[in-house]
C-alpha cells in the first residue's frame, strides 16, 4: 500500500510541476488553458488524496498532509473563482492558482532538501510571489505583457476616483509622513 501511495504521490506530483507552468504559459481562452487547468486541479486531488494516506501510514509526515492540503484548496478556490466569475476574479484566480503551484514547488523542496533546510520553505515563496503579484496587478488592470514592455496603459488602468476624503493613491504616495 505505502509503494502505491508514493507511486501515485510522485506521479502526480510531477505532473502537477510540469502543467503548472504549462497552463500558465498557453494562451489563456478555450482549448489547452481550461484542459491543462483541469489536470493541473486532477493532480493536486490526487496529491491531497495519497500525502492523507502517507501521513496515516507514516504520522511523522504529518506536514505533508497539511501542504498538500493547502496545495489544493488554493486550487480548487482558483478553480471555483474562474467559475463564477465575481467581479474582479481574475486576479484571485491567477494568485490562488499559481499560489498553489508555490505550495507544489515548497513541497518539492523540502521532500528534497529535507524539514529543516529553511531555504526550503522560504525560497518558493520568495521567488514566486513578486511574480504573482505582478501578474494579478496586470490582470486587475488589463495591462497586456506587451503593454507593459511599451509603457503604454491598459484598457482598464484608468481607475475610478477614491472615495471622499481619501487621497488619490499618487497624492497619497507624494504627501510627507508625520511621525
Amino acid at each position: 500500500m505505502l509503494t502505491l501511495l508514493l507511486t501515485v504521490h510522485i506521479s502526480s506530483g510531477t505532473l502537477g510541476l510540469l502543467t503548472g507552468p504549462l497552463a500558465m504559459l498557453v494562451p489563456k481562452r478555450r482549448g489547452w488553458h481550461p484542459r491543462i487547468g483541469r489536470i493541473y486541479l486532477i493532480c493536486m486531488a490526487l496529491i491531497c488524496a495519497s500525502a492523507i494516506g502517507l501521513t496515516i501510514m507514516q504520522p511523522a509526515l504529518w506536514w505533508l498532509a497539511v501542504i498538500a492540503a493547502a496545495t489544493w484548496v488554493a486550487a480548487l478556490a482558483g478553480w471555483q473563482v474562474r467559475r463564477s466569475r465575481p467581479p474582479g476574479w481574475l486576479p484571485w484566480h491567477i494568485s490562488l492558482l499559481c499560489g498553489s503551484y508555490i505550495s507544489l514547488v515548497t513541497a518539492l523542496f523540502v521532500v528534497n532538501l529535507g524539514v529543516h533546510a529553511f531555504i526550503a520553505w522560504v525560497l518558493p515563496t520568495a521567488v514566486g510571489s513578486p511574480l504573482i503579484a505582478r501578474a494579478a496587478y496586470r490582470a486587475a488592470t488589463g495591462r497586456s505583457r506587451w503593454q507593459a514592455v511599451q509603457g503604454r496603459p491598459g484598457p482598464s488602468q484608468v481607475l475610478p476616483p477614491p472615495p471622499e476624503g481619501l487621497p488619490s493613491p499618487e497624492a497619497a504616495l507624494l504627501s510627507p509622513r508625520s511621525t
